[in-house]
């Protein structure tokens, strides 16, 4: 094998584009049985995110208890009065990829942690994601795609496999503020990663861990179990249920074990609570309900995630580099390879950001995979990881204007390439790429990631899709 031919070059000297996929599984039918009217109405808006989707709107508990849906992913929607109806061991049996989501608008499990309000209600049991709605700030169509999409992401997450995940951990009991919140961090994200929701310590032990306990954990083999390692941002409260304590401190544990075996994943305490101060040398703090806070997580949520620009700071965390693109990555790491005054302080933070997976993490959320794949497993320092580092992003950068988006016949290799392809392309072609994403992914790839962060929430279908799509590429750098 040729040198070109171990790096994936073709017969043309390119190299090919492999668009990331988060959820390789795709829901393709939500069912919803309720007797809220205003849910059942939502239904219908869900086509305008997620126009991939059928939805089938029941009326009896019997054709809900027996849908049956084969081996495709399907999420089932289920009000206060319709899920105490219906038998949930019968819908999962008769569906293996299925989750099933309460939206729910009684006042005590709102604000009630799972034990709690399955001892009133022992029916919520039956439910794997609990919402809160109501008919005046949180109503049905604002959290239905959010729910549907917490179900679809929990069913990959369940099958899981060897999929590279980005997973953000949400952890709070209470149904009430997960609603207000996911709407918000779903905006964020887009589609580069996936949410998963744990509302006991003993859920999230064992999600991240695979642990319920402490003691159980065993520290030689905690790194090849659970699914920390694939969780890129923790988000949780202080004050959420432990063993048989409805309000406990479990998030102060929580955060101890996160430093402790994972110092890289980020942390938001979402929390009004005193106890959160203690914390915050080692967390950003995210007041619930305060003005102005969760524009502050969108930015901490950029700036922390590898989803926005590649900060550098120093020590004191004074911000001394905003890197848009990989190029000028590539330039800062030149500038540590040098004897520049401030050269080696550089080099000494390039070595912690190599450390807390910095590099892989902002390269996978740019779409660069493989040169992410490259330095995620290398533990190498000093003058090694530069040369690593400069050497790699190098390469990448060579192969930029080599790497087309293929799409049939069509080699899309600049802006104007892909214009022409979406005023003439069928709208059955387009469609299916917005969905997943694939044109932002080839313009993260291509170095611009401004653009690509505008067109990550346009979805939709027909000819409005296609408009949409060519405005915002067309009016690019005008």
């Amino acid at each position: 094998m040729t040198d070109s031919e171990a790096q994936g070059v073709d017969r043309n000297g390119e190299f090919p584009f492999i668009p990331r996929i988060i959820n390789p599984i795709r829901t393709q039918t939500v069912v919803v049985f309720a007797a809220e009217m205003l849910i059942r109405q939502a239904a219908g808006l869900l086509l305008e995110d997620m126009p991939w989707l059928e939805t089938a709107v029941l009326s009896d508990p019997h054709s809900a208890t027996r849908y049956e849906a084969g081996d495709e992913a399907v999420v089932f929607i289920f009000d206060d009065t319709a899920l105490p109806l219906v038998d949930t061991d019968i819908i999962r049996r008769n569906n293996p990829q299925a989750a099933i989501v309460l939206l729910t608008a009684n006042p005590y499990i709102q604000c009630s942690p799972p034990g709690p309000a399955r001892e009133r209600y022992p029916w919520t049991a039956g439910a794997d994601l609990v919402f809160s709605y109501d008919t005046t700030e949180c109503v049905p169509r604002i959290i239905i795609t959010p729910a549907v999409r917490a179900a679809e992401d929990l069913i990959n997450i369940r099958a899981s496999g060897d999929v590279r995940r980005f997973i953000f951990h949400v952890v709070d009991d209470e149904p009430r503020w997960l609603s207000q919140f996911l709407p918000v961090l779903y905006s964020i994200i887009g589609q580069r990663a996936c949410v998963m929701v744990t509302r006991t310590f003993e859920e999230t032990l064992q999600f991240l861990l695979a642990a319920e306990r402490e003691e159980d954990l065993v520290p030689k083999t905690i790194r090849s179990q659970g699914h920390a390692k694939d969780v890129i941002f923790l988000i949780t409260d202080i004050f959420f249920p432990r063993g048989d304590e409805h309000e406990a401190d479990a998030g102060g544990d929580l955060i101890r074990l996160v430093n402790q075996y994972y110092p890289r994943i980020p942390i938001v305490i979402a929390s009004k609570a005193e106890e959160a101060e203690s914390f915050r040398d080692r967390a950003f703090l995210l007041p619930k309900g305060d003005p102005g806070t969760l524009e502050d997580l969108s930015q901490h949520i950029r700036d922390f995630s590898g989803m926005g620009d590649f900060l550098i700071r120093d020590e004191s965390g004074r911000e001394l580099y905003r890197l848009k693109d990989i190029r000028e990555l590539h330039e800062v790491i030149q500038k540590a390879d040098s004897d520049e005054p401030g050269a080696s302080e550089l080099r000494a933070l390039i070595e912690t950001y190599a450390e807390k997976d910095r590099f892989s993490t902002w390269l996978y959320m740019h779409n660069y995979r493989e040169l992410a794949d490259v330095l995620r497993p290398r533990h190498s320092k000093g003058q090694e990881l530069i040369s690593l580092l400069k050497k790699n992003l190098g390469d990448q950068i060579a192969q930029l204007a080599h790497t087309p988006l293929v799409i049939g016949e069509t080699r899309i290799t600049s802006l104007e390439d892909l214009l022409a392809f979406l005023r003439t392309a069928q709208e059955e072609e387009i469609q299916p790429l917005s969905d997943k994403d694939v044109f932002s992914s080839w313009l993260d790839r291509r170095g611009y990631s401004e653009l690509a962060e505008k067109l990550r929430p346009i979805h939709g279908s027909g000819e409005e899709l296609r408009e949409r799509l060519v405005e915002v590429i067309g009016g690019w750098g005008r």
